[in-house]
């Protein structure tokens, strides 16, 4: 069992979606876990009868930031976007302020933080652009697959140009260092996507694989035993999935999206790698459609924040 030292923090996300819901499901399966500290607005909390709730199983840091008056779930507004970055500058200060070791954020609205003038494609951006994190790499992952994606939210016709050696190999490391330093594998086993089906079949169906994808492991001479591939994506994800390797390297999202969804659609966890402390989220977004309805899962929530314990645990065990 974890121990309680490990300190967690949970920003509240968009004020209207399904962030405080959530949070509220999720905290009675997580007692004994670790401290956690909740950022968000009492008010909305308030909304879904579980203000008590909050203040007994967590500490709540309260912004206030969220009127209250003609307040109602579901409705995209700049100024919850505005609410949504606050917390997340909140949590940032308790992380430097080491109040927080590790952070787990609820979803936010892409469209509502740009309406509030904020111009970041999402949370991972945002944090690096704080941190000055120049290379982060997004792991998506559930009980049974990890995955680290080369691209991220791009085009399908765009991905090919996007690919580089350089971009590979970094996302490669990374994932290498979190599985060691973060989850605890001593010997990391990374299968790597091709591109193409078959991989290419050796360059009949495509180039990539031998243009870019097999250079780029060649040059990491030093993670040879530890790499395998480029392997057809059906045959790298069969084999993580029976536990053959640790980590999938997907060259682009719904490489790693489907078989995640398909093999749990509930406890997808989604991971920002090359921060300098632990961040998770739930692998769903604000779901403003089913917002104060009661009927939002917390399941991906509750395994972000189990997560993000565990691997903190992990970082601190190595102090």
């Amino acid at each position: 069992m974890l121990k309680a030292q490990v300190k967690v923090g949970i920003t509240m996300g968009d004020p209207a979606g399904i962030g405080a819901e959530i949070i509220l499901k999720s905290l009675p399966h997580l007692k004994g876990l670790a401290e956690i500290t909740v950022i968000g607005d009492n008010g909305v909390f308030s909304r879904l009868g579980g203000d008590a709730l909050i203040t007994k199983a967590a500490r709540l840091v309260d912004l206030k930031n969220v009127r209250r008056q003609g307040f109602s779930f579901g409705k995209l507004k700049a100024a919850h976007g505005r609410s949504s970055m606050e917390y997340l500058e909140c949590a940032l200060s308790l992380i430097c302020s080491k109040e927080i070791d590790c952070l787990v954020t609820a979803p936010i609205s892409k469209e509502a933080i740009n309406k509030a003038g904020f111009k970041f494609p999402g949370h991972t951006e945002y944090f690096a652009d704080c941190v000055g994190a120049p290379h982060t790499v997004m792991m998506l992952l559930n009980r049974y697959l990890k995955f680290s994606l080369v691209t991220r939210h791009v085009s399908l016709r765009n991905v090919a140009g996007l690919l580089n050696e350089k971009e590979l190999m970094r996302v490669i490391r990374i994932t290498f260092g979190a599985l060691k330093n973060q989850f605890g594998v001593k010997e990391p086993r990374i299968a790597v996507c091709g591109l193409n089906p078959h991989a290419s079949d050796n360059g009949v169906i495509g180039k990539e694989e031998n243009a870019v994808i097999k250079p780029a492991l060649r040059k990491l001479k030093f993670l040879k035993r530890h790499l395998i591939g480029p392997l057809a994506s059906d045959i790298a994800i069969a084999g993580a999935y029976k536990k053959e390797y640790d980590a999938v390297i997907a060259m682009y999202h719904d490489q790693a999206l489907i078989p995640l969804k398909l093999s749990d659609p509930y406890s997808g966890v989604n991971m920002t790698l090359g921060l300098p402390f632990i961040r998770t989220s739930p692998l769903h977004g604000t779901a403003f459609d089913i917002a104060g309805k009661n009927l939002a899962r917390p399941q991906s929530m509750i395994e972000a924040v189990r997560l993000a314990a565990r691997c903190a645990g992990n970082i601190k065990h190595q102090r």
